[in-house]
């Protein structure tokens, strides 16, 4: 997420009342979970595995709960919890408007598009042209939707993301400050659910369909014209390349990226990054043809079994 404005370290070490290394005018213009990261941006790290990640990342404001040395180029700010720093800087930058009707005064909508009753649109939306909105869609704020998107009903667009840390009482949530972007000619179906970015977006690409009950996770990118069956259900911080068909079913695991013309048969599980242009099938998912092999001698068992007995 990028600021309004550009702010100088000082200033955000002062928000966030924490120490901080580095001169005090040194420009942060956004804020930013270690997979978004680019410069200008604030992280935050509290465990030692991944310090070494994010003070090597593109981020140049580090929140760190441990004194280091300050990588060139770079600055820090020391606190005790970075994880509930981050927190409340993002709620500090992105304040919740409570709705006081249907549709927000402060949305676009483009001309020719159709909003059914019953349709809630947040803060900030944007909506295009030629749009079509069926009844009880719920499109939270910043999302922004192209031209000649058609969402059918009870879609709920721009929830926030499924992310939290494990603390010794229990959860807690990271603030999600993300968008949802839906690109030109995009169609989709009744009761889908698609989370905002936790701090970048999530975008469903050109000219891509989703069927009925089909799950996005935050941060997930979609390319241009795929094919997603009823069911499907995608985790966070996926990339799916252009021309991807998701048959009915299928669960993919976050953080891989499935490539370009990839076909994925109903009921499939993915649990790794995948080659573009090959048909998958299984839990965990394989080339087709290998899988379908691999049932067949599986079937042949109960048989070789029974011939080795006989014959010892």
């Amino acid at each position: 997420m990028k600021f309004s404005r550009k702010y100088t370290l000082s200033e955000i070490a002062a928000l966030a009342n924490a120490d901080f290394e580095g001169p005090a005018n040194f420009e942060v213009t956004g804020i930013n979970e270690i997979h978004m990261v680019e410069k200008g941006d604030i992280t935050f790290v509290d465990h030692p595995k991944y310090y070494d990640k994010a003070l090597n990342s593109a981020a140049t404001t580090i929140i760190i709960n441990k004194r280091v040395d300050c990588p060139a180029g770079k600055t820090l700010l020391f606190c005790d919890a970075p994880f509930d720093v981050y927190n409340n800087l993002v709620k500090h930058f992105v304040k919740f408007v409570p709705a006081s009707q249907k549709i927000s005064p402060n949305s676009k909508i483009g001309n020719s598009t159709v909003i059914q009753p019953g349709v809630f649109v947040g803060e900030n939306v944007i909506i295009g042209e030629n749009c079509l909105i069926h009844p009880q869609v719920t499109i939270y704020d910043n999302t922004i939707i192209g031209n000649d998107v058609i969402i059918h009903a009870g879609t709920v667009i721009g929830s926030d993301a499924f992310y939290y840390k494990k603390k010794p009482a229990g959860y807690d949530k990271m603030i999600s400050c993300g968008r949802v972007i839906i690109e030109n000619q995009v169609e989709i179906g009744a009761l889908c659910t698609i989370d905002k970015g936790v701090s970048g977006d999530t975008v469903i690409g050109h000219g891509s369909k989703l069927d009925n009950q089909v799950h996005i996770g935050h941060d997930t990118v979609i390319g241009k014209n795929c094919l997603f069956a009823a069911q499907v259900g995608v985790a966070g911080v996926v990339t799916i390349e252009d021309d991807v068909i998701l048959w009915g079913q299928v669960g993919v695991q976050k953080d891989l990226t499935i490539g370009k013309g990839a076909v994925i048969l109903g009921k499939s599980g993915v649990s790794k990054s995948l080659a573009g242009g090959k048909v998958y099938f299984g839990a965990p998912v394989e080339e087709a043809r290998d899988k379908w092999k691999e049932l067949a001698l599986i079937r042949k068992l109960p048989s070789i079994i029974e011939e080795l007995r006989s014959n010892p």
